[in-house]
């Protein structure tokens, strides 16, 4: 019979002993994230500055014969652009100095142009279309002439700040100098580099 009381006192002991000495399971807690900023980087919408060069080819026709001389063309640019989603609009003005290369003269191209372009983030494809206004004072031609330009672009934001582009631009003067048939048409491929305001 002594060994039942032993039996329960060192259950009562094993109790005792347990008692307070329960340790509840580790829960971890789940790992925080902090989702990043995201700079919405395609929005073209301010002002906007900067530089352009390139080059192009001038040809004047009349009545079947014609001539051409290639151009250096070098200017500034400025303008403004919204951003409504997915489309861009906007206007600019520029003012490009042309070297023509055959008759040692130049002449002043200055251009005020509507611009709709396509967003895709950092890259905006456009088209442009406008008024453009020639003129040279050289010996071998006084032409002062306004007509139609049109063309295709490209823009890419280096930065926030910063952007470079290409461009393909053609201008067509019809009846140069009030002479019918005397045609002058230009096309110019440019390089730009824009500074967003």
């Amino acid at each position: 019979m002594k060994f039942v009381p032993v039996v329960i006192a060192s259950l009562i002991a094993a109790g005792a002993a347990n008692a307070g000495g329960y340790t509840a399971p580790v829960v971890e807690a789940a790992p925080i994230t902090v989702s990043p900023v995201v700079v919405d980087a395609s929005d073209w919408t301010g002002f906007y500055a900067g530089l352009q060069y390139g080059q192009g080819t001038a040809t004047l026709a009349y009545e079947g014969d014609d001539a051409d001389t290639d151009f250096d063309a070098f200017g500034v640019h400025g303008g403004y652009n919204h951003d409504f989603g997915k489309y861009v609009l906007g206007g600019e003005l520029d003012y490009n100095k042309l070297d023509l290369d055959d008759t040692d003269g130049d002449a002043d191209l200055t251009r005020l142009r509507a611009r709709a372009g396509y967003d895709m983030g950092r890259f905006l494809p456009y088209v442009t279309l406008g008024a453009a206004h020639i003129s040279t004072d050289e010996e071998f031609a006084d032409i002062s002439e306004t007509a139609v330009t049109y063309g295709i672009g490209a823009d890419f934001k280096v930065t926030e700040k910063f952007t470079v582009g290409a461009e393909y631009t053609k201008q067509d003067f019809d009846d140069v100098e009030n002479i019918d048939d005397l045609n002058l048409d230009t096309d110019m491929v440019q390089v730009r580099a824009s500074y967003r305001f």
